[in-house]
């Protein structure tokens, strides 16, 4: 049995094979190679001065000012500028006229700017850092090198801060966190962030 298919030879069918590679090819591509850049430098540059810092010099106190400055530029690029342009996710702090502080969470409508390859960068880059650091932890406290645990507890607030930051933006704009203990906390660890941060920058 046979089925015949009648097609009128005076119509023009155009089929558009390259928008489907076009389409991948814009998913692939960085919209901020920059940003991308610089979301991932600070943050794997303090892990490799922790490291190393030990060959190049014998002062604690000079490690110490590298890995605390690289851990304090990641934590300003990473809250103001690549979360915002990479994800199109913000947070930050708000102080109204009773002196109350208000922190804010926010999420761009739409995906239209993101990129799945940036998208999976800036995430992969703002867990698998901590994760890092938790080790290192274990690390120094098992070692009882109390020094260094002072270190790698400063790079946890900072980075642990802008990781919860960014959770509670993501998912705030799909579902309110109702927990009172995780809200507390999160906010504690962003409020010792922020002042690890402005210690830094006086001391610079």
């Amino acid at each position: 049995m046979y089925f015949q298919t009648t097609v009128d030879d005076t119509e023009d069918v155009a089929l558009d094979f390259g928008s489907e590679e076009e389409a991948e090819k814009q998913r692939r591509r960085l919209k901020h190679p920059i940003a991308t850049i610089f979301h991932l430098l600070f943050r794997v540059s303090a892990l490799v001065a922790y490291l190393f810092c030990g060959w190049f010099s014998g002062s604690f106190i000079i490690s110490f000012v590298i890995i605390i400055v690289l851990l304090s530029a990641d934590f300003w690029t990473v809250k103001n500028i690549t979360g915002r342009l990479m994800v199109g996710l913000r947070w930050w702090n708000h102080v109204d006229e009773d002196g109350k502080s208000h922190w804010i969470f926010e999420s761009r409508k739409g995906k239209a700017r993101e990129t799945p390859t940036e998208s999976r960068v800036f995430w992969m880059g703002l867990i698998v850092v901590p994760v890092i650091w938790i080790a290192f932890f274990f690390a120094s406290l098992f070692s009882l090198s109390f020094k260094w645990f002072m270190v790698v507890c400063i790079a946890l607030g900072l980075t642990g801060a802008n990781l919860y930051g960014y959770i509670r933006c993501k998912v705030g704009a799909k579902k309110k966190l109702s927990s009172l203990a995780t809200n507390f906390l999160g906010q504690q660890l962003l409020k010792t962030a922020s002042a690890t941060m402005t210690g830094a920058t006086e001391q610079k």
